[in-house]
């Protein structure tokens, strides 16, 4: 365990990290941050990348779903509901932001230029996140912020986690009829639904499936074929 000191009024050192206040060991001299809570926030950095890509495959699908509107707005597709939480953490302000805040603070103390990324958050993210798990070791014994830092990373993770995972389940929403035709040339026609949280859709009618994001793009293409062949006969 823990030397003993030999002043009574001595306090071991603690871990700074919120929530912990973990004694530290004699191997851990000069430390802010005990080595279990390092090990914590290195996985929760390597977890981050593949759940923002989550996240941020969810924010395209609903920006790049078409708005209803217009004088064809009663044929228009209906776009996939916003989810204001995916759109708060994948744009601007968001895990980007989060994660440059916290390395600016690094480098400043490190004495050397603020991060050089400041590209969009899809290009950004990875070079934080890249940035934060080198210096880790350098932080957790070296920076006196640390402890803060180490919480709001821990704070970012659970709360793409809750959000990637869908804690708050959107209802389905009709994304408009199939555009499959049969080999007779008819339309199928079914009604399709969508979520937020998935970009996959199966037509319960004919098994006709769209499983990618470019696969939901033929489908939307698809269907406006569709529609423009019914305005045309309509006319």
């Amino acid at each position: 365990m823990h030397d003993n000191h030999e002043d009574a009024d001595y306090e071991w050192p603690t871990c700074v990290a919120p929530n912990c206040g973990r004694q530290l060991w004699v191997a851990e001299a000069g430390r802010y941050v005990c080595r279990p809570c390092e090990d914590r926030t290195n996985k929760r950095l390597a977890e981050l990348g593949p759940l923002f890509r989550r996240l941020n495959e969810t924010a395209t699908l609903m920006r790049g779903a078409r708005q209803p509107g217009g004088a064809t707005s009663g044929s228009r597709t209906p776009p996939i509901p916003p989810r204001l939480e995916v759109l708060a953490l994948t744009a601007n302000g968001g895990v980007a932001t989060r994660l440059r805040d916290i390395e600016d603070s690094w480098r400043k103390a490190l004495g050397w230029t603020v991060a050089p990324w400041r590209g969009s958050p899809t290009q950004a993210v990875p070079e934080h996140l890249r940035f934060l798990a080198n210096n880790l070791p350098w932080a957790v014994s070296s920076y006196e912020s640390i402890g803060q830092d180490i919480d709001d990373l821990r704070r970012l993770h659970a709360e793409c986690t809750a959000v990637a995972a869908n804690e708050h389940r959107p209802g389905r929403v009709s994304i408009g009829r199939c555009p499959t035709r049969g080999d007779d040339g008819s339309l199928c026609r079914a009604d399709l639904t969508a979520t937020a949280s998935s970009h996959r859709v199966r037509c319960g009618a004919c098994g006709a499936r769209w499983e990618t994001l470019g696969e939901w793009k033929q489908l939307r293409e698809a269907q406006d074929v569709v529609l423009r062949e019914g305005a045309g006969a309509a006319a």
